[in-house]
Order: C-alpha cells, then structure tokens, then sequence
C-alpha cells in the first residue's frame, strides 16, 4: 500500500474520530439543556399542581441524571477532541456541557449525600421538651399532611441528626428581646401570620424557592435568669423528611438574631 494510501486511510479514520467527538458534544450540550429543563419544571410542576412532592422529586433526579450524563459525555469528547483533531467548536461545546453539566449535577448530589445521614424528619425545635405551639397558623394548615404534634421519637431523632440546635439567650427583657426577634424574623422574608405580645409569640409562613414548599414558623420568647431565652420550630407542611431545610432556617435565624445581641 502506498503512502499516499496509508494517509487518505489515516485521514478519514481522523474524519470520522472527528465525527464521533463532534456527535458526544452536542449529545453533552443537549442534555445539559434537557436537564435543567427538567430540574426547573420539577418545582414549577409542583407549583402548578401538575404532580405532586413524589413527582416533582423523580423530575428533579431524573434532570440530575441527565446533567451527570451531559458532564461524563464532555469530559469524554474533551478527552478524545486533540488526539482527534476535532473542530475547535465540537470542544467549545464539549466544554459548554461539561460546565453546565456540573452546575446542574455537583450541587443536587452533594445536597442529596449530605441529607442522606440526616433523621427523616421534617419538624425541628430548639427546644425538644416543650417545643413552641403554633395557633395562628394552625387554619392554614388545611389538610396538610403532616400533623403539628411533636412526639418523642421526633426530639430523639432530632437529638442525633441536630445536636447544636439549642434556645438562644439575650441579655434583654423579654418584651426588648421579643421586638427584636419579631423585627429578625420580617426581615426573614417570612410571611407573618400573628404577632402576640401577650403570649411572647410570633408565627410564620416559609416558601421554599424552587418547590414552593410552605414550612411554618413559631418563635416564643421567654423570660430567663439573665434576661430572655428565645426558642424556634419550624414545620414542614408536606414530606417525610425535609432534608435538613428546617434546621438551616432556624440557625439562619437565630444566627442573625445573635448578631443583634447585645453583650450579655
């Protein structure tokens, strides 16, 4: 075989390795888009009362599959592309999904690992003997499935998977601490469904941003030895298990809350 023959041979397998690299791009770059197509559509379906939280979590797993797909098929058209000679916009989009890909995929799997060691609950108080009542919201409620009785087996879970969550002490007459815990809590972004000075009590309602999720809020003020003691609960409406949203809202909570405390 002649050299020239050797070369056109060597060309075209090249062509077709082209071909190939330029083919899994665009396959990355695709389901990249169909990934956060779908991860978008899971809490817009939700909200629009297409399916409910079992469809709307399958819909979102199922975009992170695909954007974990669109990441494995770049990284593999971006391995192949040099050796390949492949057209600098096959890698241009090689890299597009690749990119994508991991900011639709890496943050779900983190989020999912880290609340896979978490308890399967969904009702969280920085008091487990005797957590805040809600009375405001309760009407709101509706038929939402989760009931607002907080049982034992809830406090021991609670006690394993949170065991930093605790009341806050301010160095503040209650009435002081109570307005400045109601000012934190608007400040929130929550809805304020009552505020009671009587009774030291603020209730709320959270929204969740993707999902739309209505998580509801209580804050009780109490007097203290050194001035008040605040304690929180959140409550999801919806889910077996919250997959720690609860507990990040109360620290965010009383995280600000304690930036304001004056030196005891």
């Amino acid at each position: 075989m002649s050299q020239a023959s050797t070369s056109a041979i060597a060309d075209g397998g090249a062509g077709k390795g082209a071909r190939v690299v330029r083919v899994l791009a665009i396959a990355s770059v695709v389901l990249a888009i169909a990934a956060g197509a779908a991860e978008l559509l899971a809490g817009v379906g939700y909200r629009l009362h297409w399916w409910g939280v079992g469809g709307g979590i399958r819909t979102m797993m199922g975009g992170t599959g695909a954007a974990l797909i669109a990441l494995v098929l770049g990284v593999i058209a971006l391995g192949m592309g040099p050796r390949l000679h492949a057209a600098r916009s096959s890698l241009v989009a090689a890299l597009v999904g690749v990119a994508v890909g991991a900011v639709l995929a890496v943050p779900p799997l983190i989020h999912w690992r880290q609340a896979a060691r978490l308890p399967p609950i969904h009702d969280i108080s920085t008091d487990t003997e005797n957590p805040p009542r809600f009375v405001a919201v309760l009407p709101l409620r509706g038929d939402s499935s989760n009931p607002v009785d907080y049982s034992a087996e809830v406090a021991q879970a609670q006690k394993a998977g949170y065991p930093d969550l605790a009341p806050l002490p301010m160095a503040l007459p209650p009435a002081k601490a109570f307005a400045l815990a109601e000012g934190v809590a608007r400040d929130m972004g929550w809805d304020i469904v009552a505020v009671s000075p009587a009774d030291m009590r603020i209730e709320a309602t959270a929204t969740t941003l993707l999902f739309g999720f209505k998580d509801d809020v209580v804050i009780r003020v109490t007097p203290a030895a050194q001035g008040s003691r605040v304690d929180v609960r959140s409550v999801s409406r919806v889910g077996q298990s919250d997959l720690g949203t609860n507990a990040r809202r109360i620290r965010a909570y009383l995280d600000k809350l304690e930036s304001l405390r004056p030196a005891a």
